[in-house]
């Protein structure tokens, strides 16, 4: 399996926290050198694993966000 890099560019702040300590994040996250992109997913208390989440260019964050608002 390959070593994936990432880079958390920036932190927005934790959407929830499970009974055992991992954090829904949502962060603007550089994986493996490329451009940030949003990225919500959980990461375990010491931030050192993570599970799979959800990446979102900023076209589609912007997208998202209207669509919400809509409702």
């Amino acid at each position: 399996m390959e070593n994936v890099i990432h880079k958390v560019v920036r932190k927005y702040g934790v959407l929830s926290v499970s009974e055992n300590g991992w954090e829904r994040q949502f962060n603007l996250v550089s994986w493996n050198g490329r451009p940030a992109k949003f990225d919500i997913r959980d990461w375990s208390p010491d931030e050192s694993k993570m599970n799979k989440g959800l990446t979102l260019t900023e076209d589609e964050m912007k997208n998202l966000v209207e669509l919400y608002i809509k409702e």
